[in-house]
């Protein structure tokens, strides 16, 4: 029902915003596409394996420091078993050094198994 009382200057103002709008959208399309061809920043990746290495090494640092927390809890056990008498947990005691030396060393194991 409203269409019916618009005037020619209501209609040509509206055409008008329109026409503003898609102007705008327009610009800021453009504008968004010239700042992402300009903004590109190239990858220099010179040795992708060298990324890989740092993170095997990182992990196996991580393992080393568990390997090296249980050697010292498992020397801890073997000192409180000898002070206290007790054969099952000198046992543990050893079963915990001997593991934790294992953890401790195992890139050097795993090196010497693989020959590299």
């Amino acid at each position: 029902m409203m269409k019916q009382f618009m005037t020619k200057a209501a209609a040509a103002l509206t055409s008008r915003q329109a026409y503003e709008r898609s102007r705008r959208v327009y610009r800021v399309a453009v504008l968004a596409m010239s700042l992402a061809c300009v903004t590109v920043v190239p990858a220099f990746a010179a040795d992708p394996l060298a990324a890989i290495n740092k993170l095997s090494e990182f992990i196996f640092s991580i393992i080393k420091g568990v390997g090296l927390i249980i050697a010292g809890w498992g020397v801890v056990q073997l000192g409180m078993s000898i002070q206290s008498h007790d054969a099952s947990q000198r046992t543990q005691g050893m079963l915990c050094v001997v593991g934790g030396l294992l953890i401790l060393f195992a890139k050097d194991i795993l090196d010497l198994i693989t020959g590299g």
